[in-house]
């Protein structure tokens, strides 16, 4: 049998009376919503690039056309798939409307011969009759609690600093430690070593696939750099692209049919590098003895996962012409394949996905990795947006967040460090700079962060989050956390441009216990919660003028965490 299509789900809607939810974007910005009325005819979103990509992610919801964030009925689809998929709507003449979701139908194809089986991923549906909030509090709770797994599935993330942004691949193992020791005079709790370690990695055009540790950069080799960096009081990470290889590589030169690539075709690049074959086994069998190699010999703690070109020319050279339309559903299958074996045999490493930031930012991968890098963009202010959107279905514990330095290295935007902190607290809290060239002042901004972070991070990840202001729809975002007794409740409020003579604001806050009085930890005000979810809290600041008061002046990019506890 020949299967040509086959979807994961089919559900049919008596009426069409809904808006379309999808999260679109492109790489640096991920995830956006967008909205529109289901009109007849199809309207889809898909991707057919062989990962879930930067473009669409593998959801959709419909929700009703007076639905918001905190009341109405909401219908939310989500794909458990990492690869090509499609998600759409059909309204037919009749009114009614079809939604259906699974394996991109766009070359695919699958011989299934006698006795053979072959299983779709599953959709993940969601009903919510409080809005798009009850809708993402619910794939939150799940994704975190059940689709998550392994030993950091509950556990509190580390805070972390990688050398990425501070380096790049211009670094000495001095340099590295001496960047590690000021991160733990700081309170940081791992650091993470990217890319430039191995091979002959030194640029971008050479190296990959070459998993074996440049002793000339590093003499003592991986064990003896986490070795050091465990010495000084930190936990050691490590990053790889396990599914790419460059031409300039030893292991290009040994098996350069190792690639995906049409025999007698021009062979597309990007970045310089190519696919690996994971649709053939000896290639995913030959990755894995590199990488468990090194996780044996050295204390690695943390993995990060990355995987920076998608899939072209989609032609295996293991499989018969009749089988071409497997690759791109097989080769998903030795990704995971490759995940299941390290995941198994390294159960106490915290593994984090990336695909050049959130190019595949998907429950499939969740499974496997509990958190992932949400975008190579940490420009606090389109990180607003970014996580923002991710946030309508995945929790805040699956989203990598991290402070990196100003002038931003995406946007060359200078944002305050206090602003770039609050952002990323809402997330797997980390930085992305180097501590060395911050003043003391700014260190000391860093200490209080990390602070903040080690005694909030667990009511962060596993408190319940709402959706309150969106930086879409105007010049402030805001956010909140509830703890699961509701006696700690953390409200971020971003403004983005500066106002002039600005009216006063009241933000209404949202799930607290109307009976508890809640007080402000930064002026010990109180408040109770019907109050402040009535009534409001004041948010205005001194936007602009001469201050007479003693406030702080308010500025381009600002930003606050209200921090109220049970009295």
């Amino acid at each position: 049998m020949q299967l040509e299509r086959l979807l994961s789900m089919n559900l049919d809607l008596p009426d069409a009376e809904y808006e379309l939810l999808q999260l679109s974007g492109a790489w640096g910005r991920e995830r956006h919503p967008y909205f529109r009325r289901l009109v007849p005819g199809i309207q889809s979103v898909e991707s057919a690039r062989g990962s879930s990509s930067h473009y669409q992610n593998p959801f959709i919801a419909l929700k009703r056309p007076d639905a918001t964030e905190q009341t109405g009925e909401v219908l939310g689809f989500s794909f458990v798939y990492s690869g090509n998929f499609l998600a759409q709507v059909e309204v037919d003449t009749y009114n009614v409307a079809r939604v259906s979701m699974g394996i991109n139908p766009f070359g695919f194809g699958w011989l299934l011969e006698s006795g053979q089986t072959f299983q779709a991923p599953e959709v993940v549906m969601v009903y919510s009759g409080n809005g798009l909030n009850g809708m993402s509090q619910t794939f939150h709770s799940l994704y975190r609690q059940r689709l998550a797994r392994g030993a950091w599935r509950d556990k509190e993330r580390p805070i972390l600093i990688n050398n990425w942004e501070a380096t790049g691949m211009d670094f000495t193992e001095q340099q590295l430690l001496d960047f590690a020791e000021t991160a733990y005079q700081d309170g940081v709790e791992l650091f993470v070593l990217d890319d430039g370690w191995f091979g002959g990695r030194r640029h971008e055009q050479a190296g990959l696939g070459d998993w074996f540790v440049n002793r000339e950069l590093l003499p003592e080799g991986i064990d003896g750099l986490a070795e050091k960096i465990e010495a000084i009081g930190l936990r050691f990470g490590l990053w790889f692209e396990p599914e790419m290889v460059n031409a300039d590589s030893d292991l290009f030169r040994a098996h350069p049919d190792w690639i995906i690539h049409t025999p007698d075709r021009p062979v597309s690049h990007g970045r310089h590098q190519y696919v690996l074959d994971f649709a053939r086994s000896e290639v995913v069998d030959h990755i894995y003895a590199m990488i468990s190699k090194i996780l044996r010999e050295a204390k690695i703690s943390y993995v990060k996962w990355d995987m920076n070109r998608c899939i072209t020319e989609a032609y295996s050279a293991s499989l018969p012409a009749e089988r071409q339309g497997e690759v791109f559903h097989r080769y998903m299958l030795g990704v995971y394949d490759l995940y299941e074996r390290l995941t198994f045999e390294f159960p106490e490493i915290l593994f984090e996905f990336c695909a050049s930031g959130g190019g595949r930012f998907d429950p499939g991968m969740i499974y496997y990795s509990p958190q992932g890098w949400t975008s190579d963009d940490t420009d606090a202010v389109e990180r607003l947006k970014i996580q923002y959107g991710t946030s309508f279905v995945y929790p805040l514990s699956s989203m990598g967040a991290h402070v990196s330095a100003a002038p931003n290295e995406q946007l060359h935007r200078y944002t305050p460090l206090e602003t770039r902190g609050n952002v990323s607290a809402f997330g797997s809290f980390g930085y992305e700079l180097d501590l060395n060239r911050l003043t003391e002042q700014e260190r000391t901004i860093v200490k209080e962060q990390i602070t903040f972070i080690k005694k909030y991070r667990k009511i962060i990840h596993n408190g319940t989050f709402y959706r309150l202001m969106s930086p879409f729809d105007g010049n402030y975002c805001a956010w909140m956390v509830v703890s699961e007794d509701k006696r700690t409740v953390l409200v971020g409020q971003y403004k983005v441009l500066n106002e002039v003579n600005a009216p006063f604001r009241r933000l209404q806050l949202i799930g607290l216990d109307p009976s508890i009085e809640y007080v402000d930890i930064s002026d010990g005000k109180g408040y109770y919660g019907d109050e402040l979810m009535h009534i409001g809290l004041v948010t205005s600041d001194a936007s602009c003028g001469q201050v007479l008061d003693g406030r702080k002046p308010s500025s381009d990019f600002d930003s606050k965490i209200y921090i109220f506890e049970a009295k």
